[in-house]
């Protein structure tokens, strides 16, 4: 599966953006749909996922209440609503798909998020 994410940019904080993340090459049945974000010099951090099937999500602790993830079947298409964001927010965002037993091994590239102060 290929992935293309977009939407990022340059907001300033308590701002909102929503990014998009679309899938081709093959069905996403039983596929699960995450965003991972990395700043330069740190690792990778898990964001948020969905379930393709169910559209169950899953958040991290550090975005839960603010962000939203969601699919839109007919597009192919995850997105992830950013609300009140922060400064400490500012990352590469990526999306990323994996089977529902295996590992991420499909990665988009990524698409910066800058929230200034």
């Amino acid at each position: 599966v290929q992935l293309q994410a977009s939407g990022g940019g340059l907001l300033q904080d308590g701002d909102s953006l929503r990014l998009s993340c679309v899938a081709s090459g093959r069905t996403l049945t039983n596929w699960i749909i995450g965003w991972f974000r990395q700043v330069p010099g740190k690792e990778r951090e898990f964001v948020a996922h969905i379930t393709w099937n169910l559209g169950t999500p899953r958040y991290s602790d550090s975005v839960k209440g603010r962000f939203t993830i969601s699919r839109d079947s007919a597009k192919n298409t995850v997105y992830l609503q950013m609300n009140n964001l922060k400064p400490e927010d500012t990352a590469i965002y990526y999306c990323a798909a994996r089977s529902s037993a295996g590992p991420y091994n499909n990665w988009g590239q990524g698409t910066l998020v800058t929230v200034s102060s």
